[in-house]
């Protein structure tokens, strides 16, 4: 006796199953978007349970909790004139480092991953130079550029230059043959190249390492103001530590987290979707 696809519960010739697949439902798929929020919110409220617990074993000493923080913060901290004066120059900072970092990066990989003979060449270089520590090339910049806000933007961009290069370089690696075929049979020139095939086929990888660039480009301008400049969060949070002044580096540094955190939260939520739809 012969069985159907829908009695037997296999799928069919369009792929489909028969009785035995339960369908997906408007409660399932929306349970699947809100699990990335729930995730979050439960990874929020552990780090402040755990950053709790550490203030009850070490105490005022070092830490305050988060409580303590969150009243500073929103109560005194952002009362101040000069503490609004720090964040408006480490933004400013930050965003031409930024630029500076996106900008070189894409130039430096789309160069060497249209030459495959130069990207082979260069990328263990890049490797090679992304892997010094960059503390030790401070004094050079500062030689450079001087105390202000060049040095601190020199410093946070290569940070970010090299990740962003090196993520951009394999992306256009990996674009597949076919597509650089069809812009040959095109006759389309290198600008044309880049603006209409390889740049859009790259883009979910490209994004990817522009998250990976904000987040170190931001870590070096944090780190450039902390150790030569007179003005930024880092400034302004290594004076707090020479002053002995807990409730101000909590602070500080609670900002330059949420900032951080939530930035990238966003940037890696759009950096899944466009990997998705690749």
């Amino acid at each position: 006796m012969n069985r159907t696809a829908a009695d037997s519960g296999e799928p069919d010739a369009a792929g489909r199953k028969g009785q035995g697949a339960m369908p997906v439902t408007a409660e399932d798929r929306t349970g699947d978007r809100r699990a990335p929020i729930r995730n979050a919110v439960v990874l929020v409220a552990s780090l402040l349970v755990l950053w709790q617990i550490a203030y009850w074993i070490v105490g005022d000493v070092a830490l305050r909790s988060p409580w303590q923080t969150l009243r500073y913060t929103a109560l005194t901290l952002t009362h101040t004139h000069l503490f609004w004066v720090h964040l408006a120059n480490t933004l400013q900072a930050f965003a031409l480092a930024l630029l500076i970092s996106v900008v070189l990066g894409l130039l430096i990989g789309f160069a060497l991953g249209l030459h495959r003979l130069s990207g082979e060449a260069m990328e263990p270089m890049l490797v090679a130079l992304y892997s010094i520590p960059k503390i030790t090339l401070y004094p050079i910049l500062l030689l450079a550029f001087g105390l202000g806000m060049s040095a601190k933007v020199a410093f946070g961009a290569i940070h970010g230059i090299i990740p962003v290069a090196l993520f951009t370089l394999n992306a256009v690696r990996g674009i597949k043959p076919i597509l650089l075929k069809t812009g040959r049979v095109l006759k389309l020139d290198s600008r044309m190249m880049i603006r209409s095939i390889l740049f859009p086929a790259a883009v979910p990888e490209i994004f990817t390492g522009l998250r990976v660039g904000f987040s170190l480009t931001l870590i070096g301008t944090v780190l450039g103001e902390m150790f030569a400049a007179q003005h930024g969060l880092g400034y302004l949070l290594m004076n707090a530590i020479g002053l002995y002044n807990t409730d101000v580096i909590m602070s500080v540094t609670f900002l330059l987290v949420v900032f951080a955190a939530g930035v990238n939260a966003v940037l890696l939520a759009i950096d899944r979707r466009l990997h998705f739809r690749g």
